[in-house]
């Protein structure tokens, strides 16, 4: 990024997070976050589900992030998504009525390895 821009590490509420835009680093939107998903066992945060596309949620594509994916922009309340539109048109996701089992582990590595993150289990 080239301007100057202020980052937050800092613990925040899933539903402040919910509903925030995310971006890719030029600032162009990619859509925004719908979901926060929780492990239950680990406490820790698993994926972002954020929506892209469609139009009042009509045809909309979700998609399951790894949060470590993601930067916080504090200055301009918006998560920061170094991945280009293209490359999240191609990526997996699933639509509103039918989610993936996030239960299953071949996914959630196939989710991870495509956004070239460790899963936040390991």
């Amino acid at each position: 990024m080239s301007q100057l821009q202020v980052f937050s590490n800092s613990p925040v509420k899933a539903s402040s997070i919910i509903g925030t835009d995310v971006v890719d680093p030029k600032g162009d939107s990619l859509g925004d976050v719908k979901e926060v998903v929780i492990d239950p066992r680990t406490g820790r945060v698993a994926y972002v589900v954020v929506s892209f596309g469609g139009f009042l949620s009509m045809g909309e594509k979700l998609f399951a992030i790894p949060f470590s994916a993601f930067v916080y922009n504090v200055e301009k309340n918006e998560y920061v998504l170094n991945v280009s539109k293209e490359r999240l048109k191609a990526a997996p996701g699933f639509d509103a009525d039918h989610w993936p089992s996030m239960s299953d582990e071949k996914w959630n590595r196939d989710v991870y390895k495509y956004y070239e993150r460790s899963p936040y289990w390991e």
